[in-house]
């Protein structure tokens, strides 16, 4: 039995269970003393709880699924069909991260396709849409968390920020709309069996004002102890049930990589070797690290180890292309797809393959020309 949970929570939290095993042996290379106060960075540890409870609480009133009927609803091109479901996650996943976009949005694009017996688009559309949903992240600061980690560690301005990244998620944009248009072009009616409806509108009332806040304190504005406060204040009197539903996981998860990443920066040889790697070219050194262990720990990881948060903020983003885990919220989509009758793994690996290879052939040209 308790193999049984092991292996269970090893399959639900296999990150968690992997930045664990690094944090722990990089504990014996490094044995635990008063420098590990310093490696963890708080400020990004309360602002990923605040938005995580305050986007699950907007998900839970409602509001996506009554803005994605609204936009579907009717009689439309296909390829225009296509392009709204794959636009959606590209923006929204500017607010609301790229994994909550792809888990609210590619189950209402399946359910969407199935409605119209257009199955056999499933595959281009599930791929599309988190190709977008991890391009449109880039776009802001709490887009994804290797975003705000960035913004709050290297201490950036929100000029500096968006000069950095907006011509790259324009381009993206671009592509995107372009990809998602090389569809079939007759007409097709919409319609759901049932309508979605705001099921409260004075929470949604209450979490709309607590983004704001959220955004506020992303760009400095509001300190962000006052913020977890309010937060946590609001949540416990008005919305108890979803503080279990946050996922504590990734906040572990973040523990976990800062010990790891401060350890290996206090080796010597490891400090030598990643500073010699960065030193050759940052953005391709973090997006080759992204390819390997993902976007998230290597912005951790990496940042220690240079200056030039620039190249880092887009080799990391422009890293959530290329394999599955590159970007985790990739793995979201994939388990969706998988649920679906007639799924094709296969296909799916090999069509998603190629839209990040061409992503990455396309971006990375793109990042280098803006350095």
């Amino acid at each position: 039995m308790l193999l049984k949970h092991v292996l269970g929570f090893l399959k639900k939290e296999p990150v968690l269970c992997i930045s664990a095993a690094a944090a722990l042996l990089s504990m014996a290379l490094v044995p635990p003393g008063p420098a590990y106060w310093g490696y963890i960075d708080l400020r990004v540890l309360c602002l990923l709880f605040c938005l995580m409870a305050v986007v699950l609480g907007l998900q839970e009133c409602g509001l996506f699924d009554v803005l994605a009927q609204r936009l579907l609803a009717g009689r439309h091109q296909v390829r225009l069909l296509v392009l709204v479901l794959v636009l959606l996650p590209f923006f929204t996943s500017m607010l609301i991260t790229n994994d909550v976009s792809l888990i609210t949005f590619v189950p209402f694009a399946m359910l969407a396709l199935t409605l119209i017996q257009r199955q056999e688009l499933l595959i281009r559309v599930v791929v599309f849409q988190t190709v977008a949903a991890n391009l449109g992240s880039m776009a802001t600061p709490v887009g994804n968390p290797q975003n705000l980690f960035l913004y709050a560690s290297y201490g950036l301005g929100a000029g500096e920020f968006f000069g950095a990244v907006l011509p790259l998620a324009a381009a993206s944009l671009v592509g995107l709309t372009i990809a998602a248009l090389c569809t079939p072009g007759e007409s097709i009616q919409v319609t759901f069996e049932r309508e979605a409806r705001l099921k409260d509108r004075r929470e949604l009332a209450l979490f709309g004002g607590l983004f704001v806040l959220c955004l506020l304190s992303v760009f400095r504005v509001l300190p962000y102890g006052i913020l977890t406060g309010v937060v946590l204040l609001c949540m416990l009197c008005f919305a108890p049930r979803l503080l279990p539903r946050v996922d504590y996981g990734l906040l572990a998860t973040f523990v976990c990589f800062f010990i790891f990443a401060g350890n290996m920066g206090a080796l010597e040889p490891v400090r030598q070797l990643l500073s010699g790697l960065l030193a050759q070219s940052t953005l391709f050194s973090s997006a080759l690290a992204s390819q390997v262990i993902s976007n998230v720990p290597a912005a951790v990881l990496l940042a220690g180890f240079t200056d030039d948060w620039r190249g880092l903020l887009m080799g990391v983003n422009i890293g959530g292309l290329g394999t599955p885990i590159a970007s985790l919220a990739s793995l979201i989509s994939l388990k969706f797809y998988l649920r679906a009758p007639q799924a094709r793994p296969l296909a799916y690996l090999a069509a998603f393959t190629v839209a990040n290879l061409v992503g990455l052939a396309l971006l990375l040209p793109l990042g280098l020309f803006l350095l």
